[in-house]
Protein backbone atom coordinates (compact mmCIF):
# COMPACT_ATOMS: atom_id res chain seq x y z
CA UNK A 1 0.00 0.00 0.00
CA UNK A 2 1.30 3.47 -0.91
CA UNK A 3 1.67 5.96 1.92
CA UNK A 4 3.02 9.36 0.79
CA UNK A 5 6.18 10.88 2.24
CA UNK A 6 4.15 13.91 3.32
CA UNK A 7 2.14 11.77 5.74
CA UNK A 8 5.28 10.22 7.20
CA UNK A 9 6.78 13.69 7.60
CA UNK A 10 3.65 14.76 9.52
CA UNK A 11 4.09 11.84 11.91
CA UNK A 12 7.68 12.86 12.54
CA UNK A 13 6.88 16.55 12.93
CA UNK A 14 4.15 15.82 15.48
CA UNK A 15 6.73 14.23 17.80
CA UNK A 16 9.83 16.26 16.89
CA UNK A 17 8.51 19.75 16.06
CA UNK A 18 11.94 21.38 16.45
CA UNK A 19 13.89 18.67 14.67
CA UNK A 20 16.03 17.61 17.63
CA UNK A 21 15.79 15.23 20.56
CA UNK A 22 16.63 17.53 23.45
CA UNK A 23 17.57 14.71 25.83
CA UNK A 24 20.24 13.15 23.63
CA UNK A 25 21.46 16.67 22.80
CA UNK A 26 21.85 17.62 26.47
CA UNK A 27 23.60 14.34 27.30
CA UNK A 28 25.93 14.66 24.32
CA UNK A 29 25.29 11.08 23.18
CA UNK A 30 23.62 11.76 19.84
CA UNK A 31 26.51 10.56 17.66
CA UNK A 32 27.18 7.37 19.64
CA UNK A 33 26.50 4.28 17.52
CA UNK A 34 24.00 1.70 18.67
CA UNK A 35 21.29 -0.73 17.73
CA UNK A 36 17.72 -1.34 18.78
CA UNK A 37 15.27 -4.21 18.49
CA UNK A 38 11.48 -4.20 18.64
CA UNK A 39 9.70 -7.16 20.18
CA UNK A 40 6.17 -8.08 21.22
CA UNK A 41 4.80 -9.35 24.50
CA UNK A 42 1.51 -10.37 22.84
CA UNK A 43 0.53 -12.65 20.01
CA UNK A 44 -0.05 -10.24 17.13
CA UNK A 45 -0.49 -9.80 13.41
CA UNK A 46 2.36 -7.49 12.47
CA UNK A 47 1.66 -4.21 10.72
CA UNK A 48 3.75 -1.15 9.88
CA UNK A 49 7.38 -2.27 9.63
CA UNK A 50 7.68 -0.91 6.10
CA UNK A 51 6.55 2.51 7.29
CA UNK A 52 8.89 2.34 10.28
CA UNK A 53 11.83 1.58 7.99
CA UNK A 54 11.10 4.76 6.01
CA UNK A 55 10.94 6.77 9.26
CA UNK A 56 14.29 5.46 10.50
CA UNK A 57 15.92 6.17 7.14
CA UNK A 58 15.15 9.85 7.68
CA UNK A 59 17.18 9.74 10.89
CA UNK A 60 20.26 8.13 9.31
CA UNK A 61 19.48 4.68 10.65
CA UNK A 62 19.52 1.34 8.84
CA UNK A 63 17.09 -1.52 9.29
CA UNK A 64 19.19 -4.68 9.52
CA UNK A 65 16.33 -7.15 9.91
CA UNK A 66 12.56 -6.94 9.86
CA UNK A 67 9.47 -9.06 9.36
CA UNK A 68 6.90 -7.83 6.79
CA UNK A 69 3.41 -6.69 7.64
CA UNK A 70 1.10 -9.69 7.83
CA UNK A 71 3.55 -11.84 9.82
CA UNK A 72 1.98 -13.65 12.77
CA UNK A 73 4.05 -12.97 15.90
CA UNK A 74 4.29 -14.91 19.13
CA UNK A 75 5.12 -13.36 22.54
CA UNK A 76 8.81 -12.57 22.73
CA UNK A 77 9.38 -12.43 18.97
CA UNK A 78 11.79 -9.75 17.72
CA UNK A 79 10.35 -8.33 14.51
CA UNK A 80 12.62 -5.40 13.68
CA UNK A 81 16.28 -4.48 14.29
CA UNK A 82 17.76 -1.05 13.58
CA UNK A 83 21.29 0.36 13.69
CA UNK A 84 22.41 3.97 13.74
CA UNK A 85 23.39 6.95 15.88
CA UNK A 86 21.77 7.24 19.30
CA UNK A 87 19.98 10.45 18.30
CA UNK A 88 18.35 8.76 15.30
CA UNK A 89 17.40 5.66 17.29
CA UNK A 90 15.74 7.75 19.98
CA UNK A 91 13.91 10.00 17.51
CA UNK A 92 12.37 7.02 15.74
CA UNK A 93 11.79 4.93 18.87
CA UNK A 94 8.38 6.08 20.10
CA UNK A 95 6.95 7.16 16.73
CA UNK A 96 7.39 3.63 15.44
CA UNK A 97 6.44 1.96 18.71
CA UNK A 98 3.12 3.81 18.62
CA UNK A 99 2.55 2.59 15.07
CA UNK A 100 3.24 -0.99 16.09
CA UNK A 101 1.16 -0.99 19.27
CA UNK A 102 -1.91 0.68 17.76
CA UNK A 103 -1.98 -0.68 14.25
CA UNK A 104 -0.88 -4.23 15.01
CA UNK A 105 -3.84 -4.22 17.42
CA UNK A 106 -6.21 -3.22 14.61
CA UNK A 107 -4.71 -5.75 12.21
CA UNK A 108 -4.94 -8.51 14.82
CA UNK A 109 -8.56 -7.75 15.68
CA UNK A 110 -9.42 -7.57 11.99
CA UNK A 111 -7.87 -10.96 11.29
CA UNK A 112 -9.93 -12.45 14.11
CA UNK A 113 -13.16 -11.13 12.61
CA UNK A 114 -12.25 -12.15 9.05
CA UNK A 115 -11.43 -15.69 10.17
CA UNK A 116 -14.70 -15.94 12.14
CA UNK A 117 -16.70 -14.71 9.13
CA UNK A 118 -14.98 -16.90 6.53
CA UNK A 119 -15.38 -19.97 8.74
CA UNK A 120 -19.15 -19.83 8.19
CA UNK A 121 -19.34 -17.96 4.86
CA UNK A 122 -16.16 -17.83 2.74
CA UNK A 123 -17.87 -15.50 0.24
CA UNK A 124 -18.76 -12.85 2.82
CA UNK A 125 -16.27 -9.99 3.17
CA UNK A 126 -15.58 -7.73 6.14
CA UNK A 127 -15.90 -4.07 5.11
CA UNK A 128 -14.74 -1.16 7.25
CA UNK A 129 -16.60 2.14 7.38
CA UNK A 130 -15.28 5.72 7.13
CA UNK A 131 -15.95 6.31 10.85
CA UNK A 132 -12.28 6.35 11.75
CA UNK A 133 -10.18 8.70 13.86
CA UNK A 134 -9.44 11.86 11.84
CA UNK A 135 -5.90 11.94 10.48
CA UNK A 136 -5.32 8.19 10.76
CA UNK A 137 -6.64 6.94 7.41
CA UNK A 138 -3.36 5.80 5.76
CA UNK A 139 -2.21 3.64 8.68
CA UNK A 140 -5.76 2.61 9.56
CA UNK A 141 -6.41 1.30 6.06
CA UNK A 142 -3.00 -0.40 6.05
CA UNK A 143 -3.84 -2.22 9.29
CA UNK A 144 -7.32 -3.30 8.23
CA UNK A 145 -6.25 -4.56 4.82
CA UNK A 146 -3.30 -6.36 6.44
CA UNK A 147 -5.87 -8.10 8.62
CA UNK A 148 -7.88 -9.16 5.56
CA UNK A 149 -10.72 -6.62 5.52
CA UNK A 150 -11.60 -4.18 2.73
CA UNK A 151 -12.60 -0.52 2.96
CA UNK A 152 -16.36 -0.13 2.65
CA UNK A 153 -15.87 3.26 1.01
CA UNK A 154 -12.59 5.19 1.15
CA UNK A 155 -14.41 8.38 0.18
CA UNK A 156 -17.61 9.90 -1.12
CA UNK A 157 -16.51 9.67 -4.76
CA UNK A 158 -16.28 5.88 -4.91
CA UNK A 159 -19.88 4.67 -4.79
CA UNK A 160 -23.30 6.27 -4.80
CA UNK A 161 -24.73 5.28 -1.42
CA UNK A 162 -28.17 6.73 -0.72
CA UNK A 163 -29.22 7.30 2.90
CA UNK A 164 -32.48 8.52 4.42
CA UNK A 165 -30.87 11.96 4.67
CA UNK A 166 -30.52 12.09 0.89
CA UNK A 167 -34.13 11.00 0.38
CA UNK A 168 -35.30 13.76 2.71
CA UNK A 169 -34.04 16.25 0.16
CA UNK A 170 -34.95 14.17 -2.90
CA UNK A 171 -38.62 13.74 -2.07
CA UNK A 172 -38.84 10.35 -0.41
CA UNK A 173 -38.45 6.68 -1.24
CA UNK A 174 -41.40 6.49 -3.64
CA UNK A 175 -40.03 9.27 -5.84
CA UNK A 176 -36.55 7.76 -5.72
CA UNK A 177 -37.80 4.36 -6.89
CA UNK A 178 -39.86 5.96 -9.64
CA UNK A 179 -36.81 7.88 -10.87
CA UNK A 180 -34.35 5.00 -10.45
CA UNK A 181 -33.76 4.31 -14.19
CA UNK A 182 -32.64 7.90 -14.76
CA UNK A 183 -30.58 7.95 -11.59
CA UNK A 184 -28.77 4.73 -12.52
CA UNK A 185 -28.03 6.13 -15.97
CA UNK A 186 -26.11 9.00 -14.34
CA UNK A 187 -23.79 6.56 -12.58
CA UNK A 188 -23.48 3.98 -15.35
CA UNK A 189 -19.83 3.28 -14.44
CA UNK A 190 -20.45 3.14 -10.70
CA UNK A 191 -22.55 1.09 -8.32
CA UNK A 192 -25.73 2.46 -6.79
CA UNK A 193 -26.43 1.30 -3.25
CA UNK A 194 -29.21 2.30 -0.88
CA UNK A 195 -29.38 1.92 2.88
CA UNK A 196 -32.79 0.62 3.88
CA UNK A 197 -34.74 -1.34 6.44
CA UNK A 198 -36.49 -4.64 5.82
CA UNK A 199 -39.72 -2.98 4.67
CA UNK A 200 -38.07 -1.20 1.69
CA UNK A 201 -35.39 -3.73 0.75
CA UNK A 202 -37.59 -5.87 -1.53
CA UNK A 203 -38.94 -2.79 -3.35
CA UNK A 204 -35.43 -1.55 -4.02
CA UNK A 205 -34.18 -4.90 -5.31
CA UNK A 206 -37.20 -5.21 -7.61
CA UNK A 207 -36.55 -1.67 -8.87
CA UNK A 208 -32.98 -2.60 -9.85
CA UNK A 209 -30.53 -1.12 -7.36
CA UNK A 210 -27.08 -2.69 -7.41
CA UNK A 211 -27.04 -3.25 -3.69
CA UNK A 212 -28.86 -2.73 -0.42
CA UNK A 213 -27.17 -1.88 2.84
CA UNK A 214 -29.47 -3.24 5.51
CA UNK A 215 -29.07 -1.26 8.68
CA UNK A 216 -29.62 -2.61 12.19
CA UNK A 217 -31.68 -5.63 11.13
CA UNK A 218 -31.30 -8.50 13.65
CA UNK A 219 -29.43 -11.50 12.26
CA UNK A 220 -32.39 -13.84 12.77
CA UNK A 221 -34.61 -11.57 10.68
CA UNK A 222 -31.89 -11.08 8.09
CA UNK A 223 -31.53 -14.85 7.66
CA UNK A 224 -35.11 -14.95 6.38
CA UNK A 225 -34.86 -11.77 4.30
CA UNK A 226 -31.66 -12.55 2.36
CA UNK A 227 -33.06 -15.59 0.44
CA UNK A 228 -36.15 -13.58 -0.48
CA UNK A 229 -34.06 -10.75 -1.91
CA UNK A 230 -31.68 -13.09 -3.74
CA UNK A 231 -34.71 -14.82 -5.28
CA UNK A 232 -35.75 -11.49 -6.78
CA UNK A 233 -32.25 -10.75 -8.12
CA UNK A 234 -29.41 -13.26 -7.49
CA UNK A 235 -26.84 -10.62 -8.49
CA UNK A 236 -27.88 -7.98 -5.97
CA UNK A 237 -25.24 -7.19 -3.34
CA UNK A 238 -26.49 -7.32 0.24
CA UNK A 239 -24.57 -5.70 3.06
CA UNK A 240 -25.36 -6.03 6.76
CA UNK A 241 -24.56 -2.88 8.73
CA UNK A 242 -25.19 -1.34 12.11
CA UNK A 243 -23.98 -3.03 15.29
CA UNK A 244 -21.81 -5.65 13.59
CA UNK A 245 -18.92 -6.56 15.88
CA UNK A 246 -16.54 -9.38 16.73
CA UNK A 247 -19.09 -11.19 18.89
CA UNK A 248 -21.87 -11.37 16.28
CA UNK A 249 -20.01 -11.19 12.94
CA UNK A 250 -20.21 -14.94 12.31
CA UNK A 251 -23.96 -14.94 13.00
CA UNK A 252 -24.47 -12.15 10.47
CA UNK A 253 -22.22 -13.82 7.91
CA UNK A 254 -24.25 -17.03 8.19
CA UNK A 255 -27.35 -15.20 6.93
CA UNK A 256 -25.88 -15.25 3.42
CA UNK A 257 -25.11 -11.55 3.02
CA UNK A 258 -22.24 -10.59 0.74
CA UNK A 259 -20.53 -8.29 3.21
CA UNK A 260 -20.52 -6.88 6.72
CA UNK A 261 -19.98 -3.14 7.14
CA UNK A 262 -18.47 -2.42 10.54
CA UNK A 263 -16.88 0.41 12.49
CA UNK A 264 -15.59 -1.65 15.41
CA UNK A 265 -12.30 -2.54 13.70
CA UNK A 266 -11.10 1.06 13.82
CA UNK A 267 -10.69 0.70 17.58
CA UNK A 268 -8.73 -1.83 19.64
CA UNK A 269 -6.74 -1.86 22.85
CA UNK A 270 -3.06 -1.21 21.99
CA UNK A 271 -0.83 -4.26 22.17
CA UNK A 272 2.10 -4.53 24.56
CA UNK A 273 5.31 -4.06 22.57
CA UNK A 274 8.69 -2.72 23.56
CA UNK A 275 12.31 -2.09 22.53
CA UNK A 276 15.79 -2.99 23.71
CA UNK A 277 18.68 -0.64 22.93
CA UNK A 278 22.39 -1.49 22.90
CA UNK A 279 25.45 0.72 22.57
CA UNK A 280 27.80 -0.52 19.87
Amino acid sequence: MFIPDSYIDELIASDIPSGIDLTTQVLGIGAAPGRMEYYTRNEALLCGTEVAARIFARFGCSVTRMQPSGTLLQPGDVFMEVEGPAAGLHMGWKICLNIFEYYCALATKTRQMVEAVHAVNPLCEVLTTRKLMPGTKPLDVLALTTGGAFPHRLGLSETALVFDHHLTFYGGMDKFIADLPQIKARVCEKKLFVEAGAHDAARLVEAGVDGVQMDKIPAAELAQLVPQLKAINPRVTLIAAGGVNLSNAAEYAATGVDGLATTCLHFAKPLDMSVRMYAS
